[in-house]
């Protein structure tokens, strides 16, 4: 199941990182059809967020038809973002967790790792076009 985390300094509103999060977790394959998201209840209070920022985040998910809602169930993964790329994820973490390690190492602290993190990929994606 999934575990949410808010980043008060990213600017983005809270409902919008659920939804982030949950589409990261589809795609990447750490959410498959059938499994449940946490409970409105769950999420409020291990968050401490108005259980209508909740709602919403589900609700918008649904609309994109990714969850579906089961009354007095709870909401399900109806479809998943994963696509063959999928297989190459593995590795490609290991690569990316003994980058980061050599990153810490060298000083850099999360928010610089994050960064040239995203500095780097905007670069490479223009580049790309």
């Amino acid at each position: 199941m999934i575990e949410f985390h808010l980043d008060s300094r990213s600017g983005v509103s809270p409902y919008l990182q659920l939804i982030q999060q949950v589409r990261q977790a589809l795609r990447l394959g750490m959410l498959a059809e059938g499994d449940q998201l946490p409970t409105v209840k769950d999420v409020v209070g291990s968050l401490a967020i108005n259980p209508n920022t909740v709602l919403k985040a589900y609700r918008e998910l649904e609309y994109q038809g990714l969850v579906g809602a089961r009354p007095g169930v709870g909401t399900f993964v109806t479809k998943t973002l994963a696509d063959d790329s999928i297989a190459a994820h593995a590795g490609l973490r290991t690569e990316l967790e003994k980058w980061l390690a050599k990153a810490r190492r060298a000083g850099l602290n999360d928010e610089s790792i994050e960064a040239l993190l995203l500095t780097t990929f905007r670069s490479t994606t223009k580049e790309a076009v």
